[in-house]
């Protein structure tokens, strides 16, 4: 029995002038992105279950632009997290949850990512270490419960960057 995690960092976002860091909404680019990625994991990637997103305005409207509905999470703790904290939130996910979306920042989605990922030499691994840009997409597989999401533990399956 698989578990799927998939880490999303949000859209590209704007910089308004005055504009505090966690207030700042996407830019169109951004929601246009977010609609994308919200396509590809739409067809090509199990059901979502559930998601865990940061409280900031643009990973909610990044949330909101993917046109996904599966039940919503927001986790304050996600804002600034390390990758040590993401790992520690996916490991109290409720097994029930067999595909897990989580929406978050640089550099803690990408650095959850590589630490969670045992296969670092695959393709999708040297394209998420070169970068990993604003609505890109990491996908692992585990092959035990979450709470045994441990670093080294994933499978990178894919990795897209929604263009």
């Amino acid at each position: 029995m698989a578990w799927t995690l998939i880490l999303m960092r949000h859209g590209k976002s704007s910089y308004p002038p005055g504009v505090a860091d966690h207030e700042r909404p996407l830019a169109p680019r951004g929601r246009r992105e977010a609609g994308l990625a919200g396509d590809w994991l739409r067809d090509t990637q199990p059901a979502i279950d559930a998601v865990r997103c940061s409280d900031s305005v643009r990973t909610r409207e990044t949330l909101a632009a993917t046109g996904l509905t599966a039940p919503v999470h927001y986790e304050p703790s996600i804002y600034e997290a390390s990758a040590r904290a993401l790992i520690e939130l996916i490991q109290l996910c409720d097994d029930k949850v067999r595909t897990l979306l989580l929406i978050g920042h640089s550099p803690g989605i990408p650095w959850t990512a590589w630490e969670l990922a045992a296969n670092r030499d695959s393709a999708a691994a040297t394209d998420l270490s070169r970068k990993f840009p604003t609505s890109a997409l990491a996908v692992l597989e585990f092959e035990r419960p979450w709470a045994q999401a441990d670093p080294g533990t994933g499978e990178l399956t894919r990795f897209h960057v929604p263009r």
